[in-house]
């Protein structure tokens, strides 16, 4: 899969079957939306192109009503390729974007740019400023600029309707197993591996750490806590690890987040990879402590809950 981060120019771009949207988490509906615009793309003999945006429209249009992340831009330009996706143009979302009409979205991207023989869209997909356009409106400018249209209707899943708002509650509430029953796969951040303060390792646990978000306007995640881990991309098999994600409130005051990863039993130097972090199972929320002794009793006991649970695994 291709990532494009300006409009394509037309003399080098292909006529595509297209979707259009967040794609927050890429869930199990995302994951029907996606199958099915491939198999459409090859049935028509079109390229297979997703438009999604960066930042979430709400982080411009309504700052304070911004929904948290499920998924880093990397994570989700990740799972999109796993659907067999040629093409991901992610379209930096700013107030001269969002002013755009839906007549000029229509003529401009869709038909110009993009090349659009077929849209494919969710049951409430809007677009526009004002969010003017809708399905009727995409239709009758399909007809008009000679494109396709469909929709697809909401995925249910053991009868309850997916949505990265159903996701971003039981990532709230840490209830894991269902966030990962409604995305069809594990919740995983990946990251770069930073330099810290050597804090960790100072307190005998030294730690991965890895920026959770990469600007100021980013929101927070959408999970925050102490947590059961897995550490993938520094071995065949996975690693076993207890990890922190939040803003580490006895150490730091600045209010960034970072996700700090304690792998047992390893020792070696890997700033600068690319790893993923599984979670597994929270243990219990984030906490302020008086003094780093306490801070540390903490950690051990945190360690050891993460220890037990892969020793029941073994068994």
């Amino acid at each position: 899969m291709k990532v494009i981060r300006s409009i394509p120019s037309p003399n080098h771009w292909a006529p595509c079957a297209l979707t259009i949207g967040n794609f927050d988490g890429v869930h199990r509906g995302h994951q029907a939306m996606l199958t099915r615009l491939v198999k459409t793309a090859k049935e028509q003999g079109l390229q297979s192109c997703v438009m999604t945006f960066e930042p979430h429209p709400i982080e411009i249009l309504k700052p304070a009503m911004a929904p948290t992340r499920i998924s880093n831009l990397r994570d989700k330009l990740s799972a999109i390729a796993a659907c067999g996706v040629d093409y991901v143009y992610v379209q930096h979302f700013n107030s001269s974007f969002s002013g755009m009409s839906a007549q000029a979205f229509e003529e401009t991207f869709l038909h110009q740019s993009l090349k659009t023989r077929h849209i494919l869209i969710g049951d409430d997909f809007r677009y526009g400023a004002g969010r003017q356009g809708d399905f009727q409106s995409l239709v009758n400018a399909g007809q008009r600029l000679g494109f396709t249209v469909a929709s697809l209707p909401t995925i249910t899943h053991d009868e309850e309707r997916v949505s990265s708002s159903a996701i971003r509650q039981a990532l709230k509430v840490g209830d894991l197993a269902h966030a990962q029953s409604l995305m069809g796969r594990p919740y995983m951040i990946s990251g770069h591996v930073l330099h810290g303060q050597k804090l960790g390792r100072n307190l005998g646990f030294p730690t991965l750490n890895l920026a959770v978000a990469n600007r100021l306007h980013v929101r927070k995640p959408a999970i925050e806590g102490i947590f059961i881990a897995l550490v993938h991309g520094l071995r065949e098999n996975p690693l076993s690890a207890v990890a922190s994600l939040g803003q580490r409130p006895t150490v730091d005051d600045s209010g960034r987040y970072l996700l700090e990863v304690h792998i047992f039993d390893f020792q070696e130097e890997v700033y600068g990879k690319l790893v993923q972090v599984e979670l597994l199972e929270k243990i219990r929320d984030e906490a302020r402590y008086e003094d780093l002794t306490q801070l540390q009793t903490a950690i051990a006991s945190d360690a050891v809950y993460a220890k037990n649970y892969f020793d029941k695994l073994k068994k």
